[in-house]
């Protein structure tokens, strides 16, 4: 596998690289749902399409993010980061100049595969380049995607209603990707490549170990209560009381807590070899916030309780990001650890906001579907008891190897 050079002089470049990427990596996926409306009313959108559209993301994560790994090694690891962003620019500037359904979708996916394979390559361009800093790199990345997540939700309406329309709101995004690019083009055009490594890990391999499975289960399950919070906990708040204001307040609350605990838990966890009991305190937060939403939904104080330890179970998914680095010895087998884990993890919780609606829809309250969710946090914690232990799937793969 072709891999570039990490020199000095180029570490400061790649870490302002790592920042802008991360920034790039959620406005594709979330800058539509604030102008869902206005987007299917311009388009003439049929309800397929909005459904279709509103589940491009969870796709391309799933698909594009397992392919990553091999673009890497066949194309290098920047020449590959920059094809992402360049895809993502394309991708978001193109869709806002079409006029009908079926372009507008194509072109949304062009610019989400770029988001899904750049995303699944973080965690290895972090391995490459700062092997002995993973836990302070990945909390610095991790807070710039929640800098972005923020200003994708908050930023897209008020752009929108400023300079004319969704068209406008939507294509913004492409700027950032574009200047995301900049010193990736840098980067590939100073690489230096070195010889094909012998010793690659695939995807295909990870998938057949213990650790490969146990945090795929653990990304997905993750996941699968963010999708969950950020798609249905602004109806149950509306459900109990609140205004449309007040409840998108509190989901971005929500949203908003992963900020400063995300530059802080990840550097925590790279000073630690076993992780359980960070994980454990962390995953103890959902079923307490679930129990308060069931007993106290009303509009109160307590609301702000429930949504601030929703915010920090959320925390778990750069925690899990964490992990990708710090389970696998080399830059290799982390970007297989992690085009395995967030491809899978991803399609696990494809089905989550799904199954919870059509709970919602045939009980005709939100008791019902936090009883799901706290149930779904019993899988989460039994996985951290094997993920959170010091283990390497390099290793798992040598002893398969050695067993046969």
């Amino acid at each position: 596998m072709r891999q570039p050079s990490s020199t000095a002089s180029s570490r400061g470049l790649v870490l302002v690289g790592l920042v802008l990427l991360a920034t790039n990596l959620r406005p594709a996926a979330v800058s539509v749902g604030p102008v869902l409306a206005e987007v299917t009313d311009g388009l003439g959108m049929t309800p397929v399409g909005a459904g279709l559209l509103t589940s491009l993301p969870v796709l391309a994560f799933a698909s594009f993010g397992a392919v990553a790994p091999w673009l890497a090694r066949t194309l290098g690891v920047h020449r590959t980061t920059l094809v992402s962003l360049v895809a993502v620019a394309i991708g978001l500037a193109a869709r806002v100049t079409v006029d009908h359904e079926l372009p507008f979708l194509v072109l949304s996916l062009l610019g989400l595969a770029g988001m899904a394979a750049a995303n699944v390559l973080l965690p290895s361009l972090v391995k490459l380049h700062f092997p002995d800093r993973v836990g302070t790199i990945t909390a610095l990345y991790t807070t710039a995607l929640a800098v972005g997540i923020t200003g994708a939700l908050t930023a897209t309406v008020p752009v929108s209603e400023e300079f004319g329309g969704w068209r406008v709101g939507l294509g913004v995004w492409a700027v950032l990707a574009l200047v995301a690019a900049l010193p990736w083009l840098w980067l590939v055009v100073h690489d230096r490549h070195l010889e094909p490594d012998p010793h690659t890990v695939r995807v295909t391999d990870v998938m057949r170990t213990r650790l490969g499975l146990a945090m795929a289960l653990m990304f997905g399950f993750q996941s699968m209560h963010a999708y969950i919070a950020f798609g249905w906990f602004a109806q149950l708040w509306r459900d109990a009381g609140f205004s449309a204001a007040a409840a998108g307040a509190l989901v971005a609350l929500l949203a908003s807590v992963s900020i400063p605990l995300s530059l802080w838990l990840p550097r925590v966890a790279g000073r630690r070899t076993d992780h359980r009991s960070l994980l454990w305190s962390i995953i103890a937060c959902y079923p307490v916030a679930y129990v308060g939403l069931m007993i106290a939904p009303e509009p109160t104080a307590a609301a702000v309780i429930w949504a601030l330890l929703v915010g920090i179970g959320l925390t778990t998914f750069p925690l899990v990001l964490t992990l990708i680095g710090l389970r696998s010895r080399t830059p290799a087998g982390t970007a297989a650890l992690s085009g395995f884990t967030q491809s899978a993890g991803y399609l696990i919780a494809a089905g989550g906001p799904f199954t919870i609606g059509v709970v919602y829809a045939a009980t005709g309250g939100w008791n019902v579907p936090l009883a799901l969710m706290i149930v779904l946090v019993v899988p989460m914690g039994l996985l951290v008891g094997y993920v959170g232990r010091p283990r390497y799937v390099e290793d798992q793969l040598r002893d398969r190897v050695v067993a046969s």
